[in-house]
């Protein structure tokens, strides 16, 4: 079993309240979900209006598998206009790993 973690920090266009920083990473948090079965949350920087940092995670028994899912992930999150991702860290934890 390979277990895949990926943070993303992203920053947030014109959001000056955390209702409005709720509006625009909601979808993206639901859309990753949807699209790649992975676990989301927001883990990062929750009192901040214009910034946030997505916590994704994926499980699969072939390291390359988790190592696509969460690329395809960042492509998606990078491609969104509303958002700018200014760092992506992926870290892999595996059979070897205690």
């Amino acid at each position: 079993m390979f277990v895949g973690a990926l943070e993303l920090d992203v920053l947030l266009g014109d959001v000056r309240s955390l209702k409005q920083k709720r509006s625009v990473v909601r979808p993206v948090v639901a859309e990753l979900r949807r699209k790649f079965e992975v676990a989301v949350s927001e883990a990062g920087h929750l009192d901040l209006h214009r910034r946030a940092l997505l916590g994704v995670a994926c499980v699969a028994a072939d390291p390359g598998h988790v190592t696509e899912v969460l690329d395809r992930c960042e492509r998606l999150v990078a491609a969104r206009p509303e958002l700018e991702l200014l760092s992506a860290r992926h870290r892999m934890l595996g059979p070897e790993d205690e």
